[in-house]
């Protein structure tokens, strides 16, 4: 059974057995509002997205867990960045409430992103105070509400929830490294402090077993998507996991290539065994 709001979200929700796993995607949404005003070439900009990872996970339901995808554009307004870290620079006049910027936003890449691309401006002025909380209200909160509204509902259910939240990295993740290098994945538990150490374990082990270099929070820890929603002291386990684009698709073109279905199919196994782990945890809390 699917759930949507037309250019905003759809929640696919497990396929027969329901277990308290959760796999968001919020960077992987290429429908653009007719408002955007972006200046920059749109190419460049697609390179933004976290592209055809809602495919990747897209059998996430027929292992018992709930997949819930962004539709809209993370360069329009970015559903993992906290609702405060905007730019006063950025708009036309005063917020209503106060503002706190983070280092992303001074990059260009916080809520309402500033930059195409390192020197390139995204737009070519300020942008209405009406407009950003329009944004807001529109894309942002329905994706937090349902983010919240899963695991609430799992975590009632089942006394605990395990949460992935989705993404894809650049093969040049970082100044200086070269195109092609870096680690296959990267797992982000926020220096161990948004989910139990098995889970993060699990997640590195078995991606490792089926012969993937795996990194752990280093260059990417999780952002806001995991810090809000998670407390492993109750029961509530989030990470980030970011998959090279390089395993999967043609970077530039944006096309898949041959990778694509290995890669596919080992999220697959991946995904089962983060079931067979929530089922278990979940089991034991109840014979307890």
């Amino acid at each position: 059974m699917s759930f949507v709001i037309e250019d905003v979200l759809v929640r696919n929700d497990p396929i027969g057995r329901r277990l308290p796993v959760l796999f968001d995607s919020p960077h992987s949404g290429h429908s653009y509002p007719r408002d955007f005003a972006f200046t920059c070439p749109l190419p460049v900009l697609r390179q933004a997205e976290d592209t055809h990872v809602d495919e990747l996970f897209s059998h996430a339901p027929e292992h018992g867990a709930t997949l819930l995808c962004a539709l809209f554009p993370r360069t329009y307004i970015d559903a993992n960045r906290a609702v405060d870290d905007i730019d006063p620079a950025l708009l036309d006049g005063p917020w209503p409430e106060p503002l706190a910027p983070t280092e992303k936003s001074a990059a260009g890449m916080g809520l309402i992103r500033t930059l195409c691309r390192p020197g390139l401006p995204l737009y070519d002025g300020k942008l209405p105070v009406a407009e950003v909380s329009e944004r807001i209200d529109r894309y942002y909160r329905p994706y937090h509400f349902q983010v919240a509204a899963i695991l609430d509902g799992l975590c009632a259910s089942f006394g605990a929830v395990w949460h992935v939240n989705c993404h894809s990295m650049p093969s040049a993740m970082a100044p200086g490294m070269r195109r092609g290098g870096g680690p296959d994945f990267v797992v982000g538990d926020r220096d161990g402090t948004t989910c139990e150490p098995a889970f993060a374990a699990l997640v590195a082990d078995v991606l490792t077993g089926l012969g993937y270099s795996v990194a752990i929070n280093d260059p990417y820890k999780g952002v806001e998507l995991v810090a809000r929603y998670s407390d492993p002291a109750r029961g509530r386990h989030s990470l980030q996991l970011e998959i090279n684009r390089r395993l999967y698709m043609d970077e530039e073109t944006l096309e898949r290539h041959d990778g694509f279905a290995r890669l596919q199919a080992d999220l697959g196994t991946l995904m089962h065994r983060i079931g067979v782990h929530a089922e278990s945890r979940t089991a034991r809390r109840a014979a307890e």
